[in-house]
């Protein structure tokens, strides 16, 4: 019979007044709540190894993944592979909830 593992329950808002990057818990997946005010950018890097998904929930977001930009508005998911440069980019004063998961490849 394999032995089981019982993880904690672990709970976090994403409302309140944080800035910038905030990290919702320890351990993975690596979650991030992401704000950004209008104009504001984050300049192009990577996540080598992760698997990506970005949810924008208020604003408007351009995010540049490699020689591609999608235009987000709220309620829309993107998944990408982290090995990539990144760049989000807000043309509205935004909020995200990000998951950085390692990649199964």
């Amino acid at each position: 019979m394999s032995e089981s593992t019982v993880t904690e329950t672990e709970q976090a808002t994403l409302d309140g007044d944080g800035d910038g990057r905030t990290r919702l818990f320890d351990g993975e997946p690596k979650t991030i709540r992401l704000t950004l005010d209008a104009g504001e950018s984050i300049p192009a890097h990577k996540h080598p190894g992760r698997d990506i998904v970005f949810l924008l929930r208020s604003g408007a977001v351009d995010l540049m993944l490699g020689d591609e930009t999608v235009s987000l508005s709220p309620g829309d998911v993107v998944r990408f592979d982290g090995d990539q440069d990144i760049s989000p980019a807000a043309t509205a004063d935004s909020e995200a909830l990000l998951v950085l998961a390692s990649s199964s490849e």
